[in-house]
């Protein structure tokens, strides 16, 4: 992507900016790797659970939404966002548990691709299509002893994230700032409280359970949206967004050092071809754009790669 001229501070700016998206999507997928540690104590739904604790915990000081205020034409996509962020953590997480943290990760793409690419009759985007149907393919492996479930909960997390890029539009035109994240991410939260009443009272809530809970917390949520503010000062939003195509790589190097995941070369050459139909769908999407204010707003209402809670 082309940049303008700019003065050699803001092009270390930029270079932070850039820095800080690193950070931010290592911190994301070490976050899930993380989590993935303790599922055999208290499964992916009680992570799950303890991460939407601490999101919650975290975004409501800094949003303080007035939820008493909130009309019903700011609360039902509120709602449904909520719903969405519980079906889409749950349907990852069971993906990661099932086939590994690449191949969930790379599936999840296929959500903001498939919205990049709706409604488009070029062919460019028709060989992003098939780039991308041909890298799941590698991916999978096709055959018997596939794991169906996994990849059927990847693909449910694609579609949720797909569902949260559309409602985080509509929402974010209609409450200000993270109110609607914060409000989303506590229902969802609410939603999550049985499970964890439920493993309280079967005492597998153990205490390195809940520590590899709680950093998935901090490091797939509260990290990215601190190193969020810092981005979105300096970089423009969609550039942030091609950006984030690195996820099912930084992905694929978390499961292999953090949990001895190891990729065959097919799935290697899968991962690289679903990047590669991301990015160019987003290149080609690309417009000029101003630089991203000073404010955190800049994230509701756009198209992020990495969903917030």
């Amino acid at each position: 992507m082309h940049f303008p001229h700019r003065s050699p501070a803001a092009e270390t700016g930029r270079m932070k900016g850039i820095a800080a998206m690193i950070v931010s999507g290592s911190s994301n997928q070490v976050g899930a790797a993380l989590g993935a540690h303790a599922f055999g104590t208290i499964g992916p739904a009680g992570v799950v659970a303890v991460r939407q604790f601490v999101a919650a915990a975290v975004l409501l000081p800094v949003a303080r939404p007035d939820l008493r205020r909130f009309t019903w034409r700011q609360w039902w996509p509120t709602l449904l966002l909520g719903l969405v962020f519980a079906t889409m953590n749950i349907s990852l997480y069971t993906a990661v548990d099932r086939v590994g943290l690449a191949l969930a990760v790379t599936l999840e793409f296929l959500g903001p691709l498939a919205v990049a690419l709706a409604g488009s009759r070029t062919r460019v985007d028709l060989l992003c299509a098939l780039g991308a149907a041909a890298g799941v393919w590698f991916l999978v492996q096709p055959g018997p002893s596939s794991d169906w479930s996994g990849i059927g909960s990847g693909v449910l997390a694609g579609a949720c994230w797909a569902a949260y890029i559309l409602l985080n539009r509509l929402v974010g035109a209609r409450l200000p700032g993270l109110q609607a994240p914060a409000a989303a991410t506590t229902v969802s939260a609410l939603l999550y409280l049985p499970v964890a009443v439920t493993l309280a009272v079967t005492d597998r809530l153990t205490g390195t359970a809940i520590a590899f809970a709680v950093g998935a917390g901090l490091l797939s949520s509260v990290v990215p949206y601190a190193m969020d503010v810092v981005i979105l000062r300096r970089v423009p939003t969609q550039f942030f967004g091609l950006f984030m195509s690195i996820h099912p790589v930084l992905a694929a190097l978390a499961g292999l050092l953090l949990l001895g995941q190891f990729l065959s070369a097919p799935q290697v050459a899968g991962i690289a071809l679903v990047v590669a139909a991301n990015t160019v769908a987003a290149m080609k999407n690309l417009k000029p754009l101003p630089y991203a204010s000073t404010t955190t707003d800049n994230r509701i209402g756009a198209e992020p790669a990495v969903p917030p809670a």
